[in-house]
């Protein structure tokens, strides 16, 4: 609990059902709850918390051979693409795993999903060469300043995907045009590594300020719209994406790594020392919750239904839902840090270090 000593109890399986469901019993101060044959609920009555620990549906071995850095699901939820340390790019059947496409010999940084498309977008360096980089399948994002060899960290998609959005080591966030494969302007410059960044619509009363010149022809849904930069100088920022203009400035306790949109009032931010930060964006003085599991490094948050999924490096995931009385942890990663979840309605995929991609089923929910 926060601000209390850690409590320590146990869990020991005494036999199974004839079904196959295992008798569990917990130690004092812990009791074991609802026990499935992929999910063990366990509570602490003293300090009225319980967490459902769930197990994956499937797990993927084979399609990479170390690290995963990044994944996606497609808007339909029958295919993945994801990134690794062996140098590939793979596309797979999301229902087994089974690789569709493969890329290899390249330095891959991240991948998405073309939010209209079935197109795969990835980054990645280009051969022989320490001065650009290449966004595969759209254009090619050569303005990022590689002086200090700053590699691109995050990518977002604007709209309806005329214009992506990315982020780099330089401390710039631009906005590229995918029909002409151009730089359409910096968005923002922090003078700090950019870690993370998500776009999403500011709410109503949120002034984003006003463009200092009209907007290119080419600038598409970029009005009414609020840019959220992760920055590693321990900010969280806002900044008006059609104004430039910056709209908030949140300090936090550490580098921030990640960030999203809950809705247009309400955002989440991850740091590097394991704290959660849920701003009002109207109001960002202080944080409305701060959310702290573990010490670990926040590496991901991704909205699902009415709360949010998160990722860390010590390779806890959990699920926070309003409308459930417990944490769902989603187990197996061991001490390995999961680098980036995706879900495709209830059907959550994340990837490890461990060069694992774990597929959980929610049905239960």
């Amino acid at each position: 609990p926060p601000g209390k000593p850690t409590l320590y109890g146990s869990v020991t399986r005494r036999g199974l059902s004839s079904d196959g469901v295992p008798d569990i019993v917990a130690s004092e101060g812990f009791v074991a709850g609802e026990v499935t044959k992929k999910s063990i609920l366990i509570s602490c009555p003293h300090e009225n918390v319980s967490t459902k620990f769930l197990a994956p549906y499937t797990s993927f071995c084979r399609i990479h051979q170390k690290s995963i850095t990044c994944l996606d699901i497609s808007s339909g939820g029958g295919l993945g693409v994801s990134t690794s340390t062996d140098g590939t790019m793979k596309i797979w059947q999301a229902a087994n795993g089974e690789i569709r496409v493969r890329a290899s010999g390249l330095d891959v940084l991240c991948c998405l999903w073309h939010s209209c498309s079935p197109v795969a977008m990835t980054l990645v360096r280009l051969q022989g060469s320490s001065s650009a980089w290449e966004m595969r399948c759209f254009l090619c994002l050569y303005e990022h300043s590689l002086w200090f060899h700053a590699g691109i960290l995050d990518t977002a998609i604007v709209d309806r995907g005329r214009n992506v959005l990315s982020c780099s080591r330089d401390g710039t966030a631009r906005l590229w045009d995918c029909g002409k494969s151009a730089c359409l302007g910096i968005i923002a410059d922090c003078g700090s590594p950019i870690n993370g960044i998500a776009v999403g619509t500011a709410d109503n009363s949120l002034n984003l300020g006003t463009p200092e010149k009209p907007p290119s022809e080419r600038e598409v849904g970029t009005e009414g719209k609020i840019l959220l930069l992760a920055r590693e100088d321990k900010k969280l920022q806002g900044v008006g994406l059609q104004s430039r203009q910056p709209v908030f400035l949140f300090v936090g306790s550490d580098a921030f790594n990640c960030c999203t949109f809950l809705s247009s009032t309400y955002v989440l931010a991850g740091t590097q020392d394991g704290n959660i930060y849920q701003l009002d964006v109207r109001n960002t003085n202080a944080p409305i919750q701060v959310i702290h599991r573990s010490g670990a490094p926040v590496l991901s948050l991704l909205p699902y239904r009415d709360g949010f999924i998160a990722s860390q490096g010590d390779g806890t995931c959990f699920i926070v839902q309003q409308d459930l009385d417990y944490v769902l942890d989603l187990t197996e990663a061991d001490c390995d840090p999961v680098y980036k979840v995706a879900s495709w309605e209830k059907e959550i995929y994340t990837c490890c270090r461990d060069g694992i991609v774990r597929r959980y089923q929610l049905a239960d929910l």
